[in-house]
Parts: structure tokens; C-alpha cells; sequence
């Protein structure tokens, strides 16, 4: 039995849907620009070029359920709603044909950002991992499996704010779906077991307020629904 220096963390997991079981998660890859009306809201090109990447520490993932913590060191919290795809195989250079045959099940999440610290990095030409990467910034809903799902094409992806819809697009928009987005990964890292992928946003992004009420879904595969606290005083 390995012995620790100190106590090892526990493990970050997600729920499952009619389940007391958990999901266990090892890395979170999210895809960025990957719906062409988002692209072009952000001020990019929507043309099918090569998807990029950023990541999110696995301990970033939450239940997306009850109330959310309102970020320190921001003025500029943006919700980015995304379809969220859990694998439970894995491997290296999977072709797009063999790609579906790792995904476990599928859930919907939220990219949540702080797009203030986001702009001074991009206008800096630095990382902006703190603007994507902080605390208890991917909600997640529970997880159904694919057994239950199926593999969602053309389903409705939507978010409410206070009872409005900001954001709502199709996952038949993808730029990439999910087996070029799986495959595209596996050229550059081994999947394995565990590892989520947030597969982008359609447009409609926007602030979210301390006390907002927030509801998301893909149709016929999750729904979520929970609140934004109170912004932290400054010190």
C-alpha cells in the first residue's frame, strides 16, 4: 500500500442520474469557438479550422445544484452553457468511426468565466487559466448513460437566466461534433476512464448577477437548475 507524505485528496467526481453512485473525473477538456454564431460573437472567424483547447482542474467540476459561489477578484462572471460528454474508454489516435465507443454518457454543464481577467490576459498575450480555471467553475448536471441517452445529434441546448433564454442552439451547429472533438484529443494525449469534455457554447454568452437564477438543459438528455450567491466583500 503507497504511503503519503500527506493525506491524498479525494477523488472529484460528478453525480449520476438514479444512481448513488458517482462518476470519477480525471481531466476536463473544454473546446473553444466551437459553435460559428459564438465564434463570431467573440469576434473570430467561424471557418472549420483545426478546434482548440483548454483544460480545467478536475476539481473545478461541481454538481450544478443549489447555490453557486459568485467569484472574488471579478466584476465579470459569463455563463457559457455547454453539452458535457463523459468517457468511460479511452486510448491514442482513435479515428472519428471508433470515437462514440468511449463516451459513457453525456450531461450538460456550464464554462463558467471570468471574462474581465480573461480580456487583460488575451490583450497581454498571456494564458488565461485563471479566468477558466477557478474554484467551482464547471457545474455540472447529473450524468445519464449513453445506455439511457443514446448519442444526442440534433438535440435543442439551451440556458434561462431569472426565466429568460440567452442562450439556445442545436448540437448539429458544432463545428466539431463529438467524435472529431474525441479524436482530435487522442492524436495529442492518451484518453482514459474518467476524462470530461465541455463541447462548446452556442452564442448568447453573457453576465451572470449575484442572485440570478440559472437553468440549462439539452433536450432528452439533462437539465440542471441553480443560483448565483453573493458577491464577495472586498477585504
Amino acid at each position: 500500500m503507497t504511503e503519503y507524505v500527506i493525506s491524498p485528496p479525494a477523488t472529484p467526481s460528478i453525480a449520476v442520474a438514479g444512481s448513488s453512485a458517482r462518476f470519477p473525473i480525471r481531466r476536463l477538456f473544454c473546446v473553444g469557438r466551437n459553435y460559428a454564431a459564438h465564434a463570431r460573437e467573440m469576434g473570430n472567424d467561424p471557418n472549420r479550422e483545426p478546434p482548440f483547447f483548454f483544460m480545467k482542474p478536475a476539481d473545478a467540476v461541481v454538481d450544478a445544484q443549489g447555490t453557486l459561489p459568485y467569484p472574488p477578484a471579478t466584476n465579470d462572471l459569463h455563463h457559457e452553457v455547454e453539452m458535457v460528454v463523459a468517457l468511460g474508454a479511452g486510448g491514442a489516435n482513435i479515428a472519428p468511426a471508433d470515437a462514440l465507443s468511449t463516451v459513457w454518457g453525456y450531461g450538460v454543464g456550464l464554462d463558467l468565466t471570468l471574462r474581465d481577467i480573461q480580456a487583460v490576459a488575451k490583450d497581454l498575450r498571456r494564458p488565461w487559466d485563471f479566468s477558466k480555471g477557478f474554484d467551482a467553475s464547471a457545474p455540472c448536471s447529473a450524468l445519464h448513460p449513453v445506455s439511457e441517452v443514446g448519442h444526442p445529434a440534433g438535440a435543442r441546448i439551451w440556458l434561462e437566466v431569472n426565466g429568460a433564454v440567452v442562450q439556445q442552439g442545436t448540437l448539429d451547429e458544432l463545428i466539431w461534433p463529438v467524435a472529431d472533438i474525441i479524436s482530435h484529443i487522442s492524436r495529442f494525449v492518451t484518453l482514459a476512464p474518467g476524462d470530461l469534455i465541455f463541447s462548446g457554447t452556442p452564442a448568447g454568452v453573457g453576465a451572470l448577477q449575484p442572485g440570478d437564477r440559472v437553468r440549462g438543459g439539452v433536450d432528452g438528455v439533462a437539465t440542471f437548475e441553480c443560483a448565483i450567491g453573493q458577491a464577495p466583500r472586498p477585504e
